[in-house]
Parts: C-alpha cells; structure tokens; sequence
C-alpha cells in the first residue's frame, strides 16, 4: 500500500493499486489510497469498473478528507467458481468521483490475475445392467472449469473378466461444455445354466496430457479432478438358458420316457388286435363261412341249403365265426384302448376355480399317469381328485411341473369326473417376464378307456 504523488488540481486524490493474483471461488484483496490535496474539505465515492465489476467491491465506498490527508480503502476480490471466470490478467479500474469538483473524477487502474482451476462432473447411467454378453451405458461428462480439458477414462474391474470400450475415448471440452460418451461392457464367455453372475466395475474420468509438443500451461493438473472418487456400476450377466427351462426338459424328457415305455407299446397292441378282429368276423362271398365255397353246405354237397352235412356243429349259432362267441360279439371286445385327457384351468388372483374331465357312459377309465404343469410359478394351493376320491394337495409355489405315475391303475367309473381345484394365491411370471393376470395350471391324465362288459 504505497501513495502515489499528488496529482493536479483543485481537489485531486492521490492514486495507487497494487496488482493482486485471485483463484475462482476465493477471496483476495487490494488496496488503494485516496488522498486530498485541494485546500477544502472533499468527499470521493469509489465504483469499481470493467470486467472485474461483476465480482469486485469497494470498503468503504465513499470516504470524506480534510485538506492534506488521505485515507486507505480496501478492494475486495470474489470471483465465483465457475465457467463463466476465464483464467488469465483481466484489467480493474476504480472511479474515483470527488463531490465538489466532478470534473476531477479519476480511473486509476491495475492488472487481476485470474488462475486456472480444473473441475470435472460426470454422471454414468444406468449403474446396473442386465445382459447374456455386453450391456451399454451413457456417461455424461461437464466440464466446469475455466479452461479447456481433454478427458480420458480408467475402468477398474477386481479381475479380467469384462472389456471396456468408451466412444468418443478422448473427448476435448472448454469450459461449460457436456459431452455424452457410449460405453459398452463386454464379457468373454457366456453363462448357460445357474444364477446370474454380477461383475462389479469402476469408470473414473481424468484429464489426459497433452501431445509431447504441447505448450507447458497445457499441462494437466489433477487437483480436484484426482479427488473425486470413481463411479460405481454393475453388469449382471443372466444364463442363456434359465431355470424354469431346465424344468420344463426335464418334464418333457419325463414324458417321452413314459410314451416309448407304456403309451406307444399299448396303442401298437391296440391296433393289431382291432386289425386281427377286423380279419375274423370278415365273412366270404355269398355269406358263407371261412373254407366253404359259395352255394355248398358244410358237407361240401352242392345245393344243401340248410348246411346240415356231415361237417355241421350241434349248437352252433347262424352266423358265428370261429373264434367268436355265442352271442356274435368279437372275443376280447371288452379291451380298452389307450387314452388321455388335459384339463387347462385359468383362476383370478385370491379366487379359486375347478376344472372336470368326465367319463363318458358305459366306460371305466384306469389312470396310470398324470402330469401337473405350473410353467407360470404360481403361488396357491392345487388339490386333485378322483371321483371322491382326493388323490394330492399340492402348493403350487414348490414346483414348476410334477408327475405321478401307478402300476396299477386307480379305475374312475362312468359319469365319474377328474377334479383339479386351484385356489389362486398370486400369479406368477412366465419366461416373458412380465408378471401374469391370474393363475394357469394344465393337467393331463393318461390311461386305459375300457367299455364296460354287458
């Protein structure tokens, strides 16, 4: 704080600022000293003036001087941490207005030094994605500094088990300016069973050198910018093929299993004793039976009607073949053939509803199979039954599919029904993986048809 000489005039003050060096967001300060040469007493009011303006003020702003004395006021400094604040000299002028004599009014001038500082903001979104080999992120990068900024990114990962790949990878920003960057996290192999396996990850964004032959205040300086913890994300890798897959398989490999041991070797014995059947109740030309010619008795006699030659059977009924009862019906015509029913039931949510299959007149159905398929995951209660008979109770949210299999068939008579009954806790969420609207459970019941004996 040295005092100027005395400049001219009536009522001029005596003018000297000191240069003063400031960084964004702090505060410095100078000073200027104001004295009264005239012969009367003289008050100044002190503005600052220029780019300074906005951020710069005077204590006190207005000051009264005897003849011959001065006085020391305090300029205060305060440019706000932003952008907006370029960093280099920036030129402060204060007005100096003296109260009786205007027309002496003074802009003594000095030299602010603003520095640098380094600021960068970033935001990566989401921070937890879901895929079978890569999941994509966004990440935002501002830059709030006063200087430009050529950022670089540093992923960190425990392993080596993720790739990372940042597009643009060195994006240059000035001051205020965002960038948005597309990172993509990729893994070398796949998951194809299981549970989904979570890989943890960090992005940190930096500002890189410059090239070799950069000038030196292009050097980069980590002061906040190396403070700043790094960003956290994930990427939960799912399996390719999920659980309720497997499930599914296994039901169906169940299934196959049973058809090529009980199912396709009953309905092949069905149908050759329907074709053996067919050949033997066939009569020949002319209505005569098997070894018999047309017209001739059993005697072999041409024109005995009556049939009764040598050959002929006592008690034997017109038109019986061998092989056939007395009463013309095919032997074994009471054999069964093999059958199933399915029975698909849909139920509300905290409802419950039945589906029946019956059976029909003159029938008796022998269970041997059922197969009970909750491929949704419902949570509730499942009960079925046999006629009156209540075969199992089952939770629904203990199984995805369930089988159940006898040697020996449990017979449901004519007009007898199966009953499933399912009482609809909370539906659950198919392979589309949106949550369903209500309960679905299909039962199929597998076994023998057989008519009933007359």
């Amino acid at each position: 704080m040295t005092p100027s000489a005395a400049p001219s005039g009536p009522s001029a003050p005596g003018l000297d600022i000191p240069a003063v060096t400031v960084a964004p967001g702090s505060t410095a300060t100078t000073s200027l000293t104001v004295r009264n040469d005239s012969d009367i007493v003289e008050a100044y009011s002190l503005e600052v003036v220029g780019d300074c303006a906005p951020w710069a003020t005077v204590e006190p702003p207005r000051v009264s001087l005897y003849p011959g004395t001065s006085e020391t006021v305090t300029i205060r400094l305060d440019p706000p941490r932003s952008p907006e604040t370029r960093p280099g000299d920036i030129p402060l002028g204060v007005r100096v207005l003296p109260a009786e004599h205007p027309e002496s009014v003074r802009v003594p001038e000095t030299t602010v030094h603003v520095e640098e500082f380094r600021e960068l903001h970033t935001e990566l979104a989401p921070r937890r994605r879901r895929g079978w080999l890569r999941g994509r992120y966004r990440l935002a990068v501002r830059n709030l500094g006063n200087a430009p900024a050529q950022v670089g990114f540093a992923p960190g990962q425990a392993g080596e088990e993720l790739r990372f790949t940042f597009t643009p990878a060195k994006p240059k920003l000035e001051p205020g300016e965002t960038a948005e960057i597309r990172l993509r996290v990729r893994t070398g192999k796949p998951v194809w069973f299981g549970s989904p396996v979570v890989w943890p990850f960090t992005v940190d964004a930096a500002e890189t050198a410059e090239t070799p032959d950069a000038a030196p205040q292009a050097e980069v300086r980590r002061d906040e910018t190396a403070l700043r913890p790094p960003l956290n994300a994930e990427f939960v890798q799912i399996p390719i093929f999920p659980k309720w897959l497997l499930a599914v398989l296994a039901a169906l490999l169940a299934l196959l299993l049973a058809w090529f041991t009980l199912v396709r070797p009953a309905v092949r014995s069905a149908a050759k004793e329907a074709a053996t059947k067919e050949v033997q109740a066939r009569p020949n030309p002319g209505g005569a039976q098997d070894g018999q010619s047309p017209g001739t008795g059993s005697g072999g006699e041409k024109g005995d009607p009556s049939g009764g030659g040598q050959g002929a059977q006592p008690g034997a009924s017109p038109g019986a073949t061998p092989g056939a009862g007395g009463d013309g019906t095919s032997a074994g015509g009471g054999g069964g053939q093999q059958s199933s029913a399915t029975i698909d039931l849909k139920t509300s949510g905290g409802t419950s509803n039945a589906g029946t299959y019956k059976v029909p007149e003159d029938h008796v159905f022998g269970i041997t199979d059922i197969v009970v398929a909750n491929f949704q995951g419902d949570e509730g209660v499942l009960t079925i039954t046999f006629g009156k008979r209540k075969i199992t109770t089952i939770a629904l949210e203990t199984f995805r599919n369930q089988d159940y299999h006898w040697v020996t068939p449990i017979k449901i008579t004519e007009n007898e029904t199966v009953t499933v009954n399912v009482t609809c806790a909370k539906p659950g969420t198919p392979a589309t993986g949106r949550r369903a609207q209500e309960c679905h459970e299909v039962l199929n019941v597998s076994g023998v048809l057989s008519p009933v004996k007359q």
